[in-house]
């Protein structure tokens, strides 16, 4: 097949390694996205509200929330995957990082049960949320009672 006039053979080849590069860089920002969310997130899951004798983790139940929220949202707006599992890795690789005993010795992951569950929860979000299958569209009733698909209708 020729190109189109006024366009040369590689003009015709870069279009198809531009949609490679912005699909890496779609990645690479989603990977850093979850990276940056996983570090707010690990500094601010120890926060608590202590109401006389009883301690309420809002900042493991927030992190959980916005971690869920990230990969799903993602999931929800970008076609495929793969950008949403790159947001996913982002955040488990960053938590597993912050994890390790920094070089005094002092650590922002703590060995108790929230922290524990913040080490594990976000990966587990992240296997439910990416590996969870695409739904059907959505069908509507036709006025005559049958079954639709949402979208145009074939003519």
């Amino acid at each position: 097949m020729t190109p189109p006039a006024g366009t040369s053979s590689s003009t015709a080849a870069g279009s198809s390694s531009g949609a490679i590069g912005g699909r890496i860089g779609t990645l690479l920002v989603s990977f850093l996205i979850g990276a940056l969310y996983g570090a707010v997130a690990t500094i601010g899951h120890r926060a608590t509200l202590r109401i006389g004798e009883l301690a309420i983790p809002w900042g493991l139940v927030a992190a959980l929330v916005g971690v869920t929220a990230l990969i799903l949202g993602i999931r929800l707006v970008v076609p495929g995957r793969a950008t949403a599992a790159a947001a996913a890795a982002g955040v488990v690789v960053v938590i597993a990082l912050l994890t390790l005993a920094g070089p005094g010795g002092s650590v922002l992951v703590v060995g108790d049960l929230s922290g524990t569950i913040w080490s594990i929860a976000p990966a587990l979000i992240a296997v439910l949320v990416v590996a969870w299958p695409e739904l059907p569209p959505r069908r509507r009733a036709d006025p005559d009672g049958r079954a639709a698909a949402d979208g145009p209708a074939d003519a």
